[in-house]
């Protein structure tokens, strides 16, 4: 018994971290700090080590201790390429677990990471996640803390802890399937998936903007349906254009943002919106985040036209929901949660009589089987998606809790612009 009570209390001894050593360098400050907090050993010692690293008695001192944080800050953020993360998701993931300030920070590292490499050495699309960032890089270790505080009015110490606990976070990403190569990996040439055609998917974007700002429904349909039918032409015409429909081309990978609330719901949009367009998408729950798997024109198509039905969801649910109860009361959760489940279930089966109306379309037109086509392709998929994620599991849905949350959104499904391609042969 005295045995079981002196080993519980070394773990009491061992739950906080007594801070670092007296003749400790900035580097095992640092990391004793970091290593405190994914172990969960808090406490006063994290207190502690931050303060060390925030004394600016000695200036020899508090240059190494900014190159430091820097420094260590840059490793991890190479170490989250390492498993897999990709820029833009990984300062979305800092934003949702600690906040914008955090993120911003984060971000701040990742270009000063992109900035290590020579530019021919960097895959083009992540270039443009970093530049999309519109961070700005530290000038030096030793003026990161200084910046950091004068940008964000911090005190040298905040500064230090924000670091700390990025680190943390950093430190304990789990890994992903690689979507890209990391920066300074990256060769050009090699054998590539068929182009997108960047012009095209300018006008596509522009359209949807449109459709999704305009007040009339009946321009809404119209933009929509344009921006669905230079998408669904492209996808065709490159299907046709393979030169071995046995051997169709590599399939290609996007994560995309699946967020609170309603998560559960928006991610059986983006599967709907993905099988349609003969992708597959898997969700990571905890993580809020899909992997869109497909081609590179039907994963573009995806991308656009999901983020395109999430805001028009989002604006016929704000419409009903003021509309339904003139008591001034909101609308319920469970209305809401039941509009997104039938918009979603809704606007699948729209998809898919859309895409089946395109094929046949364009088989008229041309005279062309696109059975064997597509059926080529998606096979490629399928085995693109077994062996990045091996045996998957499928999670049930919460059903609908409110019947006229579930008119309401099937309502709206018919109502929103999918772009339908009936107009494809003409």
């Amino acid at each position: 018994m005295g045995r079981k009570d002196r080993r519980r209390g070394d773990v009491r001894a061992e739950a906080a971290w007594a801070g670092p050593d007296p003749s400790d360098t900035p580097v095992e400050v640092v990391t004793g700090a970091v290593d405190a907090l994914v172990r969960g050993q808090e406490g006063g010692g994290v207190d502690l080590a931050a303060a060390r690293l925030a004394d600016t008695e000695d200036p020899a001192w508090a240059g190494a201790a900014g190159r430091a944080l820097l420094d260590t800050l840059l490793f991890a953020v190479a170490d989250a390429w390492a498993r897999g993360w990709q820029p833009a998701e990984t300062v979305r993931h800092v934003t949702r677990e600690s906040g914008p300030l955090a993120a911003a920070v984060c971000a701040d590292a990742v270009t000063a990471d992109l900035q290590r490499h020579s530019a021919a050495t960097v895959d083009p699309r992540w270039a443009e996640q970093v530049r999309a960032l519109d961070a700005t890089a530290p000038v030096s270790g030793d003026q990161h803390l200084s910046r950091l505080g004068s940008e964000h009015g911090l005190l040298r110490f905040e500064a230090v802890e924000v670091v700390l606990r990025l680190l943390a976070l950093l430190r304990v990403l789990p890994p992903m399937r690689r979507l890209g190569p990391p920066p300074g990996t990256f060769r050009p040439g090699g054998r590539t998936a068929a182009p997108v055609d960047r012009g095209r998917l300018q006008r596509v974007r522009a359209l949807l903007a449109k459709a999704e700002s305009t007040e009339f429904p009946l321009e809404a349909e119209a933009l929509t349906a344009r921006a669905q039918e230079m998408m669904a032409r492209h996808s065709i015409d490159l299907a046709l254009v393979t030169e071995d429909p046995e051997e169709p081309e590599a399939a290609a990978a996007r994560r995309l943002p699946v967020d609170s609330p309603y998560e559960e719901h928006r991610a059986v949009l983006l599967n709907e919106v993905a099988e349609a367009n003969h992708c597959r998408a898997v969700w990571h729950r905890e993580l809020g985040l899909s992997t869109v798997m497909g081609f590179p024109g039907d994963v573009e198509a995806v991308d656009l036209l999901y983020t395109s039905l999430l805001v028009q969801a989002e604006a016929a649910m704000r419409v009903s929901g003021s509309a339904r109860d003139r008591s001034g009361r909101g609308a319920r959760k469970d209305f809401r949660a039941s509009f997104m489940s039938a918009f979603a279930v809704r606007v699948g089966e729209r998809l898919t009589e859309s895409a089946r109306a395109a094929e046949e379309a364009v088989t008229a037109e041309t005279g062309t089987d696109l059975v064997p086509v597509f059926a080529a392709r998606e096979k490629a998929v399928e085995a693109a998606v077994e062996e990045a994620f091996g045996a998957l599991t499928t999670s049930r849905v919460r059903g609908p809790a409110d019947a006229e949350g579930w008119h309401e959104g099937r309502a709206a499904a018919d109502a929103a612009s999918l772009g339908t391609r009936e107009r494809l042969a003409r």
